[in-house]
């Protein structure tokens, strides 16, 4: 991570709820569980994480268009170093 933005579920979190007012949202720091694995960083959080969410903005969107939503509103994130991010919309 560069320093300037940390990721935890709790900011990622507030991020999906200003940008995307979800009606659902659930957001996991699995990055503990991929301790090793490539993109990891050695601290047990911040790299990988799941998002469980459903919002109305995703109402008639395909799969990817709505996934494409999630990327774009946690792009800062992902700048500074979130590794994985798996993403499950609810519809």
């Amino acid at each position: 991570m560069n320093g300037t933005i940390v990721a935890t579920a709790a900011a990622l979190e507030a991020t999906l709820r200003e940008r995307l007012a979800p009606t659902v949202l659930e957001v996991l720091d699995e990055s503990a569980a991929h301790a090793g694995h490539a993109g990891a960083n050695g601290l047990g959080y911040g790299t990988h994480f799941r998002v469980r969410i459903a919002s109305p903005l995703f109402a008639g969107l395909s799969r990817v268009a709505a996934h494409r939503l999630v990327y774009d509103a946690l792009q800062p994130y992902i700048d500074a170093g979130l590794h994985a991010l798996a993403i499950e919309i609810q519809r």
